[in-house]
């Protein structure tokens, strides 16, 4: 499944453009850049981003790379086992 992660141009001052570079290089993730995400207050505090529609902040823009995986595989998951879920019904 493709994953979408979305980046806030206003917020790359924290890093998070290296973080939008590594994940161009993983084969299930799509990213998208917008001038603005809406979270102004978030934007500015620190990095962040939206995955899949979900905000996923961090304290660093290094850490931010490791909670967009764990998040996507947590969403991962959470899809699997409603599939699961629904095909036993």
């Amino acid at each position: 499944m493709m994953h979408i992660v979305e980046f806030c141009v206003s917020n790359m001052h924290h890093g998070t453009d290296r973080v939008m570079q590594k994940l161009n290089e993983l084969p299930d993730v799509e990213t998208i850049e917008y001038g603005c995400l809406g979270n102004c207050g978030e934007c500015y505090l620190s990095p962040y981003v939206m995955v899949n529609g979900e905000t996923v902040v961090a304290e660093q823009a290094d850490e931010l790379y490791d909670l967009i995986l764990a998040a996507i595989r947590e969403q991962d998951e959470e899809r699997a086992a409603l599939d699961k879920l629904l095909d036993d019904l």
